[in-house]
């Protein structure tokens, strides 16, 4: 049972609470291994129109202390381009927050933090970090900055100007919690806090994050999101299997019209070619070659 709300309703309730921004700090902290404090929160697609996005992903957008971007998105059921999707959200924020006639020097950094509960790609681990290297095609050296470079830009290497992907797949944690990082995932997977958790921001969990600090009303609203996200997921399933199911209709409907016009060229009368196939004479009459 869980004892802690979960991560998604918090962003939508709770964590845009300047009081609780010691969660996000302390998972950004953790995932960056970097201390991060967030200096406020921006304009994000959080208020969805469509009931779908409304239940099945929320996202929140943070400014760190060095002028930084956080986009951090929970998304709850499949999307087959959601790599797509992480490139557009990226790309977009470093467009929009760059004022017309500034220079290039003022692109923003950017990083995209993508919590999902669903089969993201194809790969064994948990936790992935995505980032952009220039390397050399014949000798294989990293490009780097000049001095000059490093002393405006006050980073140490190209990647840290372009942004960075981080995936957590939530749902493929299935071991026991022993660095920061794996209780934090912990917690997004289970809804509960290891014990004697030291990972930032845990500790504001436990004392904030509560089920049990929620009001009446509170909890019927929170318990019906949970709903809502299994009847979502159940549709989703519902309908690739009709899908599937359709599809494998039609093809077969199509292998039997393609037998239908080898069986009159052969001479066949209808009758006998809807005997053969299982259509009707009228189907049979209906096919042209």
């Amino acid at each position: 049972m869980e004892n802690y709300i979960r991560f998604d309703w918090a962003m939508k309730r709770l964590l845009r609470n300047k009081a609780n921004y010691a969660v996000l700090e302390g998972l950004l902290t953790t995932l960056l291994e970097e201390k991060v404090t967030i200096h406020k929160l921006l304009e994000s697609e959080s208020n969805q129109e469509d009931e779908f996005d409304k239940y099945n992903r929320v996202d929140m957008l943070a400014e760190n202390s060095k002028g930084e971007l956080v986009l951090i998105e929970v998304q709850n059921n499949n999307e087959y381009a959601y790599f797509q999707r992480m490139l557009f959200g990226a790309s977009k924020l470093v467009t929009e927050y760059i004022n017309r006639g500034e220079g290039y020097e003022k692109v923003r950094k950017v990083y995209s933090v993508n919590i999902v509960y669903f089969s993201l790609g194809h790969g064994k681990d948990f936790v992935y970090h995505g980032k952009t290297e220039f390397v050399g095609i014949h000798n294989g050296d990293i490009l780097e900055l000049s001095p000059f470079q490093k002393q405006t830009f006050k980073v140490d290497k190209v990647s840290q100007l372009y942004p960075e992907y981080y995936i957590l797949k939530v749902n493929d944690f299935n071991r026991v919690a022993k660095t920061p990082l794996e209780e934090w995932i912990y917690y997004l997977n289970t809804g509960n806090v290891p014990e004697n958790a030291t990972a930032p921001g845990l500790d504001t969990v436990k004392e904030q994050l509560k089920l049990n600090r929620m009001s009446r009303k509170e909890l019927k609203a929170y318990y019906k999101h949970l709903d809502n996200i299994v009847i979502l997921r159940d549709n989703i399933m519902t309908e690739r299997a009709e899908g599937r199911a359709e599809g494998r209709a039609e093809g077969r409907a199509e292998e039997k019209a393609a037998i239908a016009r080898n069986l009159k060229a052969l001479g066949m009368t209808a009758e006998q070619i809807a005997q053969a196939t299982g259509l009707t004479k009228e189907e049979v009459e209906r096919i042209h070659f």
